[in-house]
């Protein structure tokens, strides 16, 4: 059983020396635990520190692409390395080093597929009330929308099983955290959440520039997925509604115009028309979406599966490399034959 802990990094020279020094180096019921270090694009010397540190293993991009594509590169790349579990934690310092074995125990037992980190979000000192309580609001959202139990969904220290990671894909540029939770909710992959401890504040976070900013970007990345994951009812369940508020206002013009006064009504039947239509189109649009949606999911299949077939791979090539059939010139049997 072997653990990969992956940590995307952006010129984090100053505090990933700190973070790798409190990773451990065995784990309770694992085997192997290896380290891996994205370098997203960085400038500074990130990868000499992860280098210095005896990473296991650097994957490195040419210039930056962003948080969510280095966590996805990070997952191929510990998928590719023979990885069981992957433990994906940041660059910061800012989640507990040892509470790794918290995130990885219940896969270990069969409990969940995904293990997400809860931090004590009342209890850290240096968060403002307003981002708490944007934290807990974001965290309600993604429950509803993945209809899992989530209790803090924009944390990024988590434990992913290989057979959940095959599994996972990132469309968002803006962070992995809020869409992988409903992909797993949408998918049936078991998730669960574990209270976990953070360490003091080494520097502010980049993702979270301010207060109105998180909240367009979160707000955007929740809109997206409503619309990757769930296509048929964010466009035609308002479609629906529209329409019926058409049909209503066609009513109320043919009840005027029955009675004999139509002629003073004529706005009701040119706003119905415009609702009704409007409504039609929304709803076929909810249908196109879905049907888009089923080949979205056959893509992803195909992509697991190519997933599955590199892990394969990789592992039959280090079988071969490690269990290398010695030549019949150093074989001790052929040896002794040639002698006699």
């Amino acid at each position: 059983m072997k653990v990969i802990i992956q940590i995307p990094c952006y010129n984090e020279e100053e505090t990933l020396g700190i973070t790798l020094d409190a990773l451990p180096s065995s784990l309770q019921g694992i085997d192997t635990v290896e380290w891996l270090v994205i370098d997203d694009g960085s400038t500074d010397a990130t990868a000499e520190v992860a280098v210095r540190h005896g990473v296991h293993h650097v994957v490195t991009n040419r210039t930056n692409r962003g948080l969510a594509h280095a966590f996805l590169r990070g997952l191929d790349a510990c998928i590719q390395y023979g990885a069981d579990i992957i433990v994906n934690t940041d660059a910061d310092n800012q989640y507990c080093a040892d509470d790794i074995q918290k995130l990885i125990d219940p896969i270990l037992t069969g409990e969940a597929e995904i293990v997400v980190g809860a931090r004590p979000i009342l209890q850290i000192g240096h968060w403002s009330i307003k981002k708490k309580i944007l934290q807990k609001i974001g965290s309600k959202v993604v429950r509803m929308a993945s209809g899992t139990l989530i209790a803090d969904a924009p944390s990024g220290f988590r434990a992913i099983s290989r057979e959940a990671a095959v599994r996972l894909n990132v469309f968002d540029n803006y962070t992995y955290t809020l869409e992988t939770i409903i992909q797993a909710g949408r998918k049936g992959i078991p998730i669960i959440s574990v209270p976990i401890r953070t360490n003091p504040d080494l520097r502010p976070s980049r993702l979270m520039r301010g207060i109105p900013e998180y909240i367009r970007n979160s707000l955007f990345t929740v809109v997206r997925i409503f619309m990757t994951y769930r296509p048929f009812r964010f466009f035609a369940v308002p479609g629906l509604l529209i329409f019926n508020g058409g049909i209503l206002l066609f009513l109320r013009f043919l009840l005027f115009y029955l009675t004999g006064d139509g002629a003073g009504h004529v706005q009701s039947l040119i706003i119905s028309a415009l609702f009704m239509g409007s409504g039609a189109a929304l709803m076929v649009t909810g249908m196109i979406a879905d049907l888009i949606g089923v080949n979205r999911q056959l893509l992803e299949d195909i992509r697991s599966r190519v997933r599955e077939l590199e892990y394969e791979l990789s592992k039959l090539k280090k079988n071969i490399l490690t269990h290398k059939s010695p030549s019949s010139e150093n074989n001790p049997e052929d040896v002794e034959k040639k002698k006699g």
